[in-house]
Order: C-alpha cells, then sequence, then structure tokens
C-alpha cells in the first residue's frame, strides 16, 4: 500500500507540470481570443457600444468565463485589450524579459541600442495606437466613467515606470549627458514615445513609420546621450 501510494504520487508529480503547462496554454489562448474579438469590436463599432455578451459570442466563451478573465467588467477588458496589444500575444512574460528588450540591453553602442529601442518602440505604437485612441475618445465622451478614466490613467502609469528601465540602463552605463538624471531621462523617454506624438507625426504630418523611427531614434539620442 505504502509503495502503491508512493508510486501514485509519483506519476501525479510528473504529470503535474504538463498539466499545468496545458492549463496555462489554454488559458492564454482564451485571453488572446477574448482580446482579439474586443479589440475588433472596440475600433470598429467603439468602446461603448461593444457589449460583453458580444465579445464573449464573437470569442466563442461563455459570458461567465469572459467576466472571470476581466473581473473588473469592461474597463478590466479594454486594459487586457490594451495590454495584450502591447506584448503582441498573452503570454505572462513581462517586457523586459522578451528577447526584443534583452537585444537592446545586450548591444553594447549607446547609439543603436537606442535605435533597437526605437524600433521596438515604434511597432509596439503600431500595434496600440488604434486601441489607445478608442480608448481615449471613450473616455473623454464619458468624463463619469472611473473606471473607464481609471485605465487610461494607469496605462500612463505603467508607461512612465517602464520608460525608468532605459533610462536606468543608460545611466548604469555612464552614457547620459553630464547632469541628466535617470529620473528625468525616464520622463523624457515617456513623453517622447507617447502615443499622440506617434499619431501627429505619421498621420497629421504623414510620415511614414521609418521616418518616424529614424526621428525616435535621433531624438532619443541628442537627448539623453553624452555628444
Amino acid at each position: 500500500m505504502v509503495l502503491e501510494s508512493w508510486l501514485a504520487m509519483t506519476e501525479q508529480k510528473k504529470r503535474r507540470p504538463y498539466s499545468s503547462a496545458l492549463r496555462q496554454g489554454q488559458a492564454e489562448a482564451t485571453r488572446q481570443r477574448i482580446a482579439g474579438a474586443a479589440r475588433e469590436l472596440m475600433i470598429r463599432k467603439g468602446y461603448a457600444d461593444t457589449t460583453m455578451a458580444e465579445v464573449a459570442r464573437e470569442a466563442g466563451v461563455a459570458l461567465q468565463t469572459l467576466y472571470t478573465s476581466c473581473p473588473g467588467g469592461k474597463p478590466a477588458l479594454a486594459k487586457l485589450v490594451y495590454d495584450i496589444t502591447l506584448a503582441g500575444d498573452a503570454r505572462p512574460l513581462p517586457q523586459s524579459d522578451r528577447p526584443e528588450v534583452q537585444a537592446i540591453i545586450d548591444e553594447p553602442d549607446p547609439l543603436r541600442k537606442l535605435a533597437r529601442y526605437a524600433a521596438m518602440a515604434t511597432g509596439i505604437l503600431r500595434r496600440v495606437q488604434p486601441v489607445h485612441r478608442v480608448l481615449r475618445s471613450a473616455a473623454a465622451a464619458s468624463p463619469a466613467d472611473a473606471g473607464l478614466q481609471e485605465v487610461l490613467a494607469d496605462i500612463e502609469r505603467e508607461r512612465l515606470k517602464g520608460s525608468h528601465g532605459p533610462a536606468h540602463h543608460l545611466h548604469a552605463l555612464g552614457a547620459l549627458r553630464p547632469g541628466l538624471t535617470p529620473a528625468r531621462a525616464a520622463e523624457q523617454i515617456y513623453v517622447l514615445t507617447s502615443t499622440e506624438n506617434f499619431e501627429k507625426l505619421t498621420e497629421v504630418c504623414a510620415w511614414t513609420e521609418a521616418e518616424y523611427e529614424e526621428w525616435l531614434a535621433g531624438i532619443l539620442a541628442a537627448t539623453l546621450l553624452q555628444g
């Protein structure tokens, strides 16, 4: 009996990592479907006219599954859409651990480092710009929607916090220009990589994304690095 119990426990331990990975993969796929359906509906119809029931139907999930994935309701769904669009997938992997960021960290030359950063930022902005515009428009039309207002505030807080990574990285390398603190460098990165700047240059000024990327790399270098 003891041997049988030990064998059963051993088999359970063998199966557990596989089952855990399978469940995680299924959860990621569900979040991806939900975010994809919600993104398409919100961009086509607007945030206010997109219902949770429509998203569940388009994603092929039960309405309860949708609320379980987004326990904060529709504002939480909007944040899920933004986060997955920004990351490019539903994997629970911090941006700092992704290959593009590792390539920036591994690049020894500060100028090329910022060129890689500008390329990554341009790709992210291309993805998130339509979502961010929809959410900004909805928030402006419904200032009393506290949940949506908080989503946009969270996005900006996270963007600013994320800008501290490259700023402190450059500071640790001794690459920041004299007198520029990592905190002030982060604030400048945050402003220069805003969705609004991307929109103005690529839509109003009709720049190509390649032109925007080249400008961003240049302005970051001129602003942050030693001469």
